[in-house]
């Protein structure tokens, strides 16, 4: 399997404002771009480094401590680009590992998968 690169980390955060102040004004992270969901509540704050997407934070209301995944405070995922999403998962569970089906992300149209890592972290590849 060829990783290319991390393509982005997912962070859920407990106070949206606070956490977008601190990544922007603190940090320094550029706003790529912003979407608030209504059917969800939510928002999603795309974050770059020198152009480059690096944070997605995300707001839900009264997010649950992590006890389990997905929708829970902190590290979301860690999410991987790849070549060729089918191929990957192929790979992974040619492997015995249990790859959820692909599905195609609606705001940026690409194709997406999760595995757990061993703690049960979700990892995500995503289509280049």
């Amino acid at each position: 399997m060829k990783l290319n690169k991390i393509h982005h980390v997912a962070i859920i955060c407990s106070d949206y404002e606070r956490s977008k102040r601190f990544y922007t004004e603190v940090l320094g992270m550029e706003i790529a771009a912003e979407t608030y969901r209504a059917e969800r509540d939510s928002y999603k704050l795309d974050l770059a480094i020198g152009g480059d997407y690096q944070i997605e934070l995300f707001s839900f209301p009264n997010p649950p401590e992590r006890i389990d995944r997905p929708e829970a405070r902190g590290l979301r995922h860690l999410a991987f680009e790849v070549d060729d999403v089918q191929a990957v998962a192929g790979e992974l569970e040619a492997q015995g590992i249990a790859v959820e089906p692909i599905r195609i992300d609606p705001l940026t149209g690409k194709a997406f998968t999760f595995i757990a890592d061993p703690d049960g972290l979700p990892l995500e590849f995503v289509q280049k």
